[in-house]
């Protein structure tokens, strides 16, 4: 059978520069996958200045929400294309979920520190992690990690976006006696995202190439038909520049001589910390999904994404924004196929333009996205397989590692009690050959952490 000529012009381009044929990969299969992934996460353009406007509530303009959004936008806009063009990985990037609430409700509301100050830590963080990329540090910590954490960090990333989906939608709630239970399922969210799973479900198992997206844009759609969530009101508007927001990073570095010392110190650690191990995980988690970790548990290219990492939550700082991360959300794009660097490209330009559609964005209610991302917890699960459940150390670190990220709510906790468990089970096996000195290094950081930050 003859072969189809190689693709001219500028899809040509593009194809030779994300090098599709070696990734078996495609555009139309990248663009789905870009925009799958950006439909996932494209909560975050609404979530994200509810959080933040809570701190960085009112200045001498106003209500500051408008800008917060373009911020948002922007912001993971720019670092998802570094991530695209520069570490060519289908990995999208935007401000992180929990940080920004820690940045709200902790440093800004709870300890009393102006906004702007506040900024200024994540801008030195964001410093901290491009001289920790450069000298290839963070790299050095991902290779120190054992298998069996790796591959439980997918299925517990898994795991955690599936917690994260159902309790948004209500399918699962609170309860005083049990801290969650089955929630009303006769509730219009709950009920429309129980539809929406049965139909991105059938789509799925139908292999519907897109199915997750099908799945997003056919719940919300149907939501707003039969009146559960409200149409939106309208397609597109005039995004507010985030004047008072750009540069004030700066004024806060300036403001940093009268706050104090130590407790910026501890600000600034909290903001490294949670962002350097959230990112390892979700890394680690995506790598492996898409198939980019080796067999001897290398990462290559994990640099240029550690960079991307870093100079996003720079960037983002300076645009007014709290610390830009990896989005475990981009395991849609790569169920949906996405391999290469393009994926990240199309996410980033749509993020670029949804700042001029934020009237259609928030139409698309949260449980819409639910069934999409119980989808992706199913596929990530698969990694479990690659655990050794025979050996009591990789077991024991796997099982402490998947079910503590969604009890913690964090893939950082997660992946911190798997660190400390395999070595230490290692040495009541006598098998301290099998570990390395990363792995002390790792689990003793782990532990002094509990020990002294609250």
């Amino acid at each position: 059978m003859p072969q189809s000529p190689p693709e001219q012009g500028f899809g040509g381009k593009v194809a030779d520069f994300f090098d599709f044929d070696g990734l078996k990969t495609s555009f139309r299969t990248e663009t789905l996958a870009g925009v799958t992934t950006f439909v996932t996460m494209a909560y975050i353009l609404i979530v994200n200045p509810g959080i933040l406007s809570e701190a960085v509530f009112l200045t001498e303009s106003g209500d500051l929400f408008g800008e917060l959004v373009v911020a948002t936008g922007v912001s993971a806009a720019l670092a998802t294309l570094i991530m695209g063009l520069y570490a060519k990985l289908p990995f999208a990037l935007a401000p992180g979920m929990g940080i920004n609430a820690y940045f709200a409700f902790t440093v800004v509301l709870g300890l009393g520190i102006d906004w702007r100050v506040a900024l200024a830590a994540v801008f030195i963080e964001g410093i901290i992690f491009i001289l920790m990329t450069v000298t290839n540090l963070r790299s050095k910590i991902v290779a120190a990690i054992p298998d069996a954490v790796k591959h439980a960090t997918t299925a517990g990333i898994g795991l955690f976006i599936a917690y994260i989906a159902l309790k948004g939608a209500g399918i699962i709630a609170p309860s005083e006696a049990t801290f969650t239970t089955l929630g009303d399922l006769r509730a219009p969210s709950a009920a429309m995202a129980l539809l929406g799973l049965a139909i991105t479900s059938a789509l799925f198992a139908r292999r519907v190439t897109g199915a997750l997206l099908w799945g997003i844009l056919g719940t919300a759609i149907l939501s707003w038909i039969f009146g559960v969530a409200a149409w939106p009101s309208g397609l597109m508007g005039i995004p507010q520049p985030p004047t008072d927001l750009f540069g004030q990073a700066f004024v806060g570095l300036g403001e940093l001589i009268a706050t104090n010392f130590w407790e910026m110190i501890s600000i600034v650690f909290v903001f490294l910390f949670v962002d350097l191990f959230d990112t390892i995980g979700t890394l680690t988690g995506l790598g492996a999904k898409a198939g980019y970790i080796k067999e001897d548990g290398s990462f290559p290219g994990a640099e240029k994404a550690f960079m991307a990492d870093a100079v996003g939550t720079t960037a983002g700082a300076v645009l007014g924004t709290s610390t830009v991360t990896t989005y475990i959300e981009s395991a849609s794009g790569i169920s949906e196929g996405g391999r290469s660097g393009f994926t990240a490209v199309v996410a980033a330009a749509l993020f670029f333009a949804s700042i001029f559609f934020i009237p259609f964005l928030q139409g698309i209610p949260p449980f819409a996205t639910a069934p999409a991302l119980v989808i992706v917890g199913v596929l990530m699960m698969s990694a479990a397989k690659f655990i050794d459940w025979e050996d009591p150390a990789a077991a024991i670190a796997a099982f402490l590692t998947i079910i503590m990220m969604p009890l913690s709510f964090s893939i950082a906790e997660g992946l911190a009690m798997g660190l400390i468990a395999y070595p230490v089970i290692k040495a009541f096996q006598g098998k301290l050959n099998e570990t390395s000195i990363g792995m002390w290094i790792l689990a003793a950081i782990f532990i002094l952490r509990y020990i002294f930050v609250a």
